[in-house]
């Protein structure tokens, strides 16, 4: 079975070109160290090659914390980089066919923007994603071709019907944290917010302190 229990709360994407010349890695293990609780590893401009070297770095920065390191979008590469698991989109490979890829004891997270995309998830049944990133749910610039911005009730909506555990993602701050988990978000999933900023650590306990203290 995959990695349990799984601590969502504070979900790190990671952005190379935001991160700059303190580098992934460096973001990473200073994040970490403040109190994010998962990691993925995104860079769509890298090769495949460039990517599984990045991989193999937030990897060994990762080493011996027990945070999980999941991969975006690129499934076939989770076993080569020896991360814990993967993320896809609606529009990536189908996730029967990701968990085929990566095996029953790998972590395997869905992104859903609608009600209807829960319902086919749904459909699946248990066994085949082990979480939800909802969203965009306030409006962004880290992603150009995501959806448009879905609003604090539309996660509401989705995590009072979901199975799984439901991360926002989509404009979260400090100041956002707690109103993401006030409407059913297990987790927020952060970008610009860490990655780029002047002191990482400290950005990333601002939005730590703020989701804990949003906690009943």
């Amino acid at each position: 079975m995959p990695i349990h229990p799984l601590d969502l709360s504070l979900y790190l994407v990671t952005d190379t070109r935001l991160c700059g010349e303190f580098g992934v890695a460096a973001t990473v293990a200073a994040a970490v160290g403040a109190g994010a609780t998962l990691v993925q590893l995104r860079d769509p401009a890298a090769s495949d090659e460039q990517f599984v070297t990045l991989g193999r770095e937030v990897a060994h920065a990762l080493r011996g914390t027990g945070v999980p390191l999941i991969v975006n979008d690129r499934v076939h590469l989770v076993a080569a980089i020896g991360a814990d698991g993967a993320h896809i989109g609606q529009d990536d490979l189908d996730p029967p066919g990701a968990r085929d890829l990566i095996g029953p004891d790998r972590l395997l997270g869905l992104s859903v923007q609608t009600l209807e995309h829960v319902t086919a998830a749904r459909r699946l049944g248990q066994a085949v994603i082990d979480y939800l990133g909802v969203g965009p749910v306030w409006p962004q610039a880290t992603k150009p071709d995501a959806a448009a911005p879905a609003g604090l009730r539309r996660l509401r909506d989705i995590a009072a019907v979901s199975r799984w555990p439901c991360v926002a993602i989509g404009g979260v701050d400090a100041d956002r944290a707690a109103l993401a988990r006030r409407h059913g978000a297990a987790g927020v999933a952060v970008i610009s917010a860490i990655c780029g900023q002047p002191d990482v650590a400290a950005a990333t306990r601002r939005i730590r302190a703020a989701w804990d203290v949003g906690g009943p």
